[in-house]
């Protein structure tokens, strides 16, 4: 179940697009192009970019994946578990609760890749 607050001055769609992505996440289920069940990784091959949130020591904490730019932007925010979504002037936010298909693990396991592979 995901919880959406919105402060939109027009309907142009951003709070249903939030909603979709963090009921997706919260679920899940996400339909790729080639069909049959999805991983995390799948998910993430649709990604626009990718912010590591690590702590002094370079551990990671989280992520933020950017998943729509350039219309309304919308971040998945792995820390807080939020979905946020910005349009000019408008915003949507939806929580997620669940992570059954591994998104913050994948994230972390990327990061990890990344850290060790600059060694």
């Amino acid at each position: 179940m995901t919880t959406t607050k919105t402060k939109t001055k027009n309907d142009n769609g951003l709070a249903d697009m939030v909603k979709r992505i963090a009921n997706q996440v919260n679920s899940g289920e996400y339909d790729n192009e080639v069909g049959g069940e999805c991983s995390a990784f799948d998910f993430l091959c649709d990604a626009l970019d990718i912010r590591f949130v690590v702590s002094n020591d370079l551990e990671y904490i989280g992520a933020e994946v950017l998943v729509a730019f350039g219309g309304p932007n919308v971040w998945i925010k792995t820390i807080s578990r939020k979905v946020e979504g910005f349009w000019w002037g408008d915003y949507a936010v939806s929580e997620y609760h669940e992570d059954p298909m591994g998104l913050d693990d994948a994230l972390r396991e990327i990061y990890e890749s990344k850290k060790d592979g600059s060694k």
